[in-house]
């Protein structure tokens, strides 16, 4: 099998089937809607310029963990930190797009009687309500963000719809992107939740929804890629971590213009995205979930292993789903 011939649908076993049963109805019964689920004009939920839960703290944030960012005045803390949420958060609504039209582009082509086309359908439609819920934010932040780094957002109509051909390329993206969102996310929960309430109780219905979202990732690549054969298996256990670092620079660092506009000198931006040892912790800690599926997929061969360590995208595989990446603490 190629890495475009595996719309077929026979040969999806009953373990597969079963499993997209039963994401299909957690859609279904367990679900937000970002105008019902939050109470944008709540008193506590209204966001202040000036609230210190902007700070951003050095556990979770690669540029709160500089000496440069820490030595700036509180005020200053302040306003970089609320940029770069806001910009954070704009990103996680491009990258949603991006999925949105791979996903559109494959199950269009699906046969009648997919067990596939009904979850993906309402994955979609959690994610137009993510794009909704992060773009209401954003606007409510106040702050006029860009988003996606130029070059990026230049391409990212046409990567969907080619998403939508190397359907399993697709996914691997997929995760790509998630999974730098979700761990930044989930540490800074972890880390007490220190942000200003609208912020975090978007991220809450974020991780409760990308949960499933992640799962049926992962059980996509298995069911196709278990049926490739051994050319097609080579091409993904490249672009296996050749997409999680590419994703994980397009959505964690932000575009030049956020150190023009705040005077970063160019070296706290280099040690910050990617070059300082406590940064590449952190980007290798988005991944250890990835690392364990691809040695799962049988994708870690020694080509693979050396592309993992030459990105800075290596270390040990997670025991456990979400297990948190201690040597970040």
């Amino acid at each position: 099998m190629t890495l475009s011939d595996s719309v077929r649908t026979d040969f999806f076993d009953a373990d597969y089937r079963a499993a997209l049963a039963t994401l299909s109805d957690g859609s279904v019964h367990r679900k937000f809607d970002p105008y019902l689920d939050i109470d944008w004009d709540a008193p506590d939920f209204a966001l202040e310029p000036n609230d210190p839960r902007w700070i951003l703290a050095p556990e979770y944030d690669p540029l709160g963990a500089t000496e440069w960012y820490r030595g700036l005045p509180l005020e200053r803390q302040i306003e970089i930190g609320r940029w770069r949420i806001a910009n954070v958060i704009k990103v996680g609504a491009a990258f949603e797009s991006v999925l949105i039209r791979g996903m559109m582009q494959y199950l269009m082509k699906l046969p009648n009687g997919s067990p596939e086309f009904r979850y993906c359908l309402h994955e979609m439609t959690e994610e137009c309500n993510h794009i909704q819920m992060f773009q209401e934010l954003v606007n409510r932040i106040g702050v006029d963000v860009p988003g996606m780094r130029p070059l990026f957002r230049m391409l990212s109509p046409f990567i969907g719809v080619a998403g939508g051909y190397a359907h399993v390329i697709l996914f691997i993206g997929v995760l790509g992107g998630e999974e730098p969102i979700d761990h930044y996310q989930k540490a800074l929960i972890r880390h007490g939740g220190n942000v200003p309430p609208a912020v975090l109780r978007t991220m809450e219905i974020h991780i409760a929804e990308e949960a499933r979202h992640i799962s049926f990732a992962g059980d996509f690549l298995t069911a196709h890629i278990s049926r490739m054969g051994t050319a097609g298996r080579a091409v993904c256990s490249v672009a296996f971590p050749v997409a999680m670092r590419w994703l994980a620079g397009e959505i964690m660092a932000p575009p030049k213009s956020f150190a023009r506009r705040f005077d970063i000198p160019d070296e706290v931006m280099r040690e910050a995205f990617w070059d300082a040892p406590h940064s590449r912790r952190i980007l290798s800690g988005y991944f250890g979930d990835m690392r364990s599926l691809a040695h799962d997929l049988g994708l870690m061969n020694p080509i693979a292993r050396q592309l993992w360590s030459r990105l800075h995208i290596d270390g040990p595989p997670s025991r456990y789903r979400s297990e948190p990446d201690r040597r970040t603490a």
